[in-house]
């Protein structure tokens, strides 16, 4: 059995916080209730969790994020991960083996509020190990609905007796560390499978803003995998290579020169055009491009919905109906996997746009003297 952890905080003095009204958004007759970071300070969540510990299972991307935001707000946080590359990264970062870094299940076992952070298919392979630790009265949190909502994939089935809570960052793990020293935040989405002591939402929010985000929108696990697993394959990610490939891949076949078919399809995009979008929207990005731009693109884009939402629409039913999940953990639980995608990535790298992208960064202005 595992030795109990060692309480290193100071109790917090009980509270009283001024309720304030959550922010209602109104879209097209549509109300969403929006939770910000002045409905929770940080004050608030130390309140909530004073007795808790957080063990954040998985050092990744997002576990580490995660875990270091945690720490730098004063939160009692420890780390599971298993011996190698990401526990090697932890104690780097500062986590001290056997005061608040232990292997996996130690972790599980030390926790109140269990963060469950391994990638999807980790997750599948180390539940039956971990499950056992996650005993009456605990969180079993989430920043995928992922494993839940495919249960009969992934035989992830939380004991009927803890909170099930998710907080999912619209970010990568990355994205939440450098937003949060920038002192940004990103914004989440919060969700409730199971509220077993009555403290479910609590825990969940407080956990949300002690992990940074800057405001929070309630989802259920379902939605929050499929419209997730959608984005990743579509606007995010996938849809946005193949957008960009068959652009550049035209430019260049009509004889425009790498340096050309580059900037036109990837650099003024990123750079310039798709900046505008995040500050005030579409009509904004528009209204500052030229006319003959404008009407362009007014003409076009109707096309391009035309063309692109029955395949969007394909894939939201993949995603729906747990394919797309049977091909990730698939895929994903292959001992050849990492040298699978290592090889994919690295075509992908040398891709003709992604080569010359390398050469024309370190031209902009701003890299000047810097390497790419």
């Amino acid at each position: 059995m595992f030795a109990p952890l060692a309480k290193t905080l100071k109790l917090i003095p009980r509270v009283q916080f001024a309720v304030r009204t959550l922010t209602t958004i109104n879209i097209k007759d549509h109300k969403e209730q929006i939770i910000e970071r002045s409905d929770y300070p940080i004050e608030k969540c130390k309140a909530i969790l004073k007795d808790e510990v957080t063990a954040v299972l998985g050092y990744g991307p997002q576990g580490r994020g995660q875990a270091l935001n945690l720490r730098d707000q004063g939160f009692q946080v420890i780390v599971g991960a298993r011996k190698g590359p990401s526990f090697d990264r932890a104690v780097e970062d500062g986590w001290k083996p056997g005061k608040n870094i232990f292997e996996l299940e130690e972790a599980a076992y030390k926790g109140t509020i269990v963060q469950y952070l391994l990638s999807d298919a980790a997750q599948v392979a180390m539940w039956p190990n971990v499950k056992k630790h996650i005993t009456k009265g605990k969180a079993l949190y989430f920043s995928h609905g992922f494993g839940v909502v495919f249960k009969d994939q992934t035989h992830i089935i939380p004991p009927s007796d803890v909170d099930v809570i998710l907080v999912a960052p619209k970010g990568s793990g990355l994205t939440v560390r450098t937003h949060f020293l920038e002192g940004r935040g990103i914004n989440g989405s919060w969700a409730v499978f199971q509220d077993a002591t009555g403290k479910a939402k609590e825990r969940a929010l407080a956990t949300a803003f002690g992990i940074g985000c800057g405001h929070m929108f309630e989802t259920t696990f379902e939605k929050e995998v499929v419209s997730d697993l959608t984005g990743e394959r579509c606007v995010l990610m996938g849809l946005l290579q193949g957008a960009f490939k068959a652009q550049y891949d035209v430019l260049r076949a009509h004889g425009h020169s790498p340096s050309e078919a580059y900037n036109e399809t990837i650099e003024e995009a990123l750079c310039s055009l798709y900046p505008l979008v995040a500050q005030k929207g579409m009509d904004w990005m528009y209204a500052n491009c030229s006319t003959t731009a404008q009407r362009g693109a007014l003409d076009w884009a109707p096309k391009f919905e035309a063309a692109l939402k029955p395949v969007i629409e394909a894939c939201y039913q993949s995603v729906k109906d747990g394919s797309e999940a049977r091909r990730s953990i698939d895929s994903n639980s292959a001992p050849d996997y990492q040298a699978k995608l290592t090889a994919e990535l690295k075509a992908m790298s040398e891709q003709e746009m992604w080569v010359a992208g390398r050469a024309l960064r370190p031209l902009r202005p701003e890299n000047s003297g810097k390497k790419n």
